[in-house]
């Protein structure tokens, strides 16, 4: 397969959020064929659904640069979230380690069943998707959505309530474009 830009929503509310997204990050520039090319700062969010009670989100997004098809990329993608930790459960939107999405891929429109659909099905609604993918991608439009609008504007007209606020994010590594 040809090299695919692809974007990643990340997500997490327990433990230590930032540094669980730190190292799904590192994991993900250790796929095969793939790189992480940008990624967003943090933004920690209220969470959407789920039990009441939960613990507010860290989220970012990071553009990557993968030889991956869709389907190895999100096999890819939910081991990582395995390995660290994340179980998946019953409960919907249950508090949760790591939460790995995949946004985009290229320009794919993919749908296998409810376990691979891309774009991601509620990237467009969602401002703890979008206010992360607007800041590094704010002129991306959204594959088979219509009306084609970019990242930034559906941000606009997004509900961002729930947006706390915005953080740098820490490194341990340098995970900036190469």
């Amino acid at each position: 397969m040809t090299e695919a830009i692809a974007y990643v929503g990340l997500g997490s509310n327990l433990g230590d959020r930032a540094a669980t997204l730190r190292a799904a990050l590192e994991r993900i520039d250790e796929l095969p064929g793939t790189r992480v090319e940008q990624a967003s700062s943090l933004y920690e969010t209220a969470p959407v659904g789920g039990p009441a009670g939960q613990g507010p989100y860290f989220n970012a997004a990071a553009r990557i640069a993968t030889r991956l098809t869709p389907e190895a990329l999100l096999d890819g993608l939910l081991a990582i979230e395995r390995s660290l930790g994340r179980t998946r459960g019953a409960e919907r939107d249950a508090p949760r380690t790591i939460d790995l999405d995949l946004l985009l891929h290229g320009d794919a429109v993919v749908r296998r069943g409810e376990s691979l659909v891309v774009p991601h099905p509620r990237l467009a609604e969602r401002a703890f998707v979008l206010a992360p993918l607007a800041e590094i991608a704010p002129d991306l439009r959204v594959p088979g959505l219509a009306p084609r609008v970019t990242v930034a504007e559906r941000l606009a007209a997004a509900d961002a309530s729930g947006i706390l606020r915005r953080l740098a994010f820490p490194r341990t590594g340098d995970l900036a474009p190469r």
